[in-house]
């Protein structure tokens, strides 16, 4: 294993190590924390190749409009129609790719350490009439979302949680969004992120995650005003 991920590093560092206004955000727990459920293979990957890849990419893409640097990574999905055409797909994909990855890393904890709290409860029986109609509908949708994509616990501007699910790395801040909202909770359902372990079981991955999600931090969302 250790041989393995000097390989990676090494390609890594050769490939999509990027020096511009975006930077990979530092995980704020080891590749191995969130076994069995998410392998540290598949962390180590999805981390420091796919993640990593949208942020070498993004700023690539900027590279020519020096000027966008001045804004930050909502301020640019937000105003996609805004964007020079030349760089809209690119910063549309690969700052879709940075944002929900840098979110998703967020929503994760270790098994056991950010346990939903009776509040926490209260909330999902109150939007959604139970925690298990809560889970359910959250898989389906997991399930529901055909190819590559994102399936998000929303909080719409009035005030109500709502789920929904993207394409690629499509979210609920872009003008083209069906459904807008500021994200609460977030699961990626792009094979690289489950397919080592799971294979093509993407219903078990999708259960696999309620242990891991990190309700500490979605509850702490939910009450931002």
């Amino acid at each position: 294993m250790k041989q393995f991920k000097t390989v990676l590093f090494l390609l890594f560092a050769t490939s999509v190590l990027s020096f511009g206004q975006f930077k990979l955000p530092e995980l704020q727990f080891k590749y191995s924390a969130l076994e069995p459920y998410v392998d540290s293979t598949t962390m180590y990957i999805h981390y420091n190749f796919h993640h990593a890849a949208y942020v070498s990419n993004l700023n690539k893409a900027l590279e020519k409009y020096p000027e966008l640097y001045k804004k930050d990574i909502l301020q640019l999905i937000q105003g996609l129609d805004e964007l020079p055409a030349d760089i809209k797909t690119a910063v549309r994909n690969n700052g879709g790719g940075f944002y929900n990855h840098s979110f998703f890393w967020s929503v994760l904890a270790p098994a056991g350490t950010a346990n939903m709290s009776p509040k926490m409860e209260k909330i999902l029986v109150t939007n959604f009439k139970s925690v298990d109609a809560f889970k359910a509908e959250f898989e389906k949708a997991a399930l529901g979302r055909f190819g590559s994509g994102w399936v998000w616990l929303i909080k719409e501007p009035s005030g109500k949680l709502r789920i929904t699910s993207t394409p690629n790395q499509d979210n609920c801040f872009m003008p083209n969004a069906e459904v807008k909202g500021r994200p609460m909770l977030t699961l990626d359902v792009w094979e690289h992120a489950y397919y080592l372990k799971y294979r093509n079981k993407r219903a078990d991955y999708a259960k696999a995650f309620w242990n891991v999600v990190n309700w500490t931090e979605v509850e702490k969302l939910i009450e931002q005003k």
